[in-house]
């Protein structure tokens, strides 16, 4: 039963994960011909490393000053996105969906709220396959963000 419950569980993530990173390449004007060849190549976090090694030439080029204000720049907006990360208090769509999942599937909305798989995610599969409710109040603590 539970081996059962486990593939189908596994199944359901590598569905979601696959039709996340459709939907994403959907909304960016990919084809489906182009989507599956770029998710079989390429994950979308890590970006190539022609793009990569243009970048770092680019800012090689770059003067001393002109380095110096980017990476002022690039600082500032990494503290105002972990500042609007840390003030979202209103929940989006987003969270709604994820709790009413969490609800159901409580380790699928780990994941899918993390974005990986992390010791978050184990601990709310292992939570929910003792023990249901202890998993449910898990993954809505993760989600919520006091976790």
């Amino acid at each position: 039963m539970k081996k059962t419950l486990l593939y189908t569980f596994c199944a359901l993530l590598f569905l979601g994960q696959s039709f996340s990173s459709h939907a994403a390449s959907l909304s960016s004007g990919k084809s489906s011909e182009e989507t599956s060849a770029s998710t079989l190549t390429a994950t979308p976090a890590v970006p190539a490393m022609e793009a990569v090694s243009s970048a770092m030439s680019e800012f090689k080029s770059l003067s001393r000053h002109e380095r110096r204000e980017r990476l002022k720049e690039v600082k500032k907006e990494i503290k105002q996105f972990k500042a609007d990360k840390k003030n979202n208090a209103e929940p989006s769509t987003n969270t709604l969906l994820l709790v009413i999942l969490a609800l159901l599937l409580p380790p699928l909305a780990v994941y899918l709220h993390q974005g990986e798989i992390n010791s978050k995610f184990w601990l709310s599969l292992i939570l929910t396959l003792l023990f249901f409710i202890p998993g449910v109040i898990y993954a809505l603590i993760v989600i919520l963000g006091n976790g």
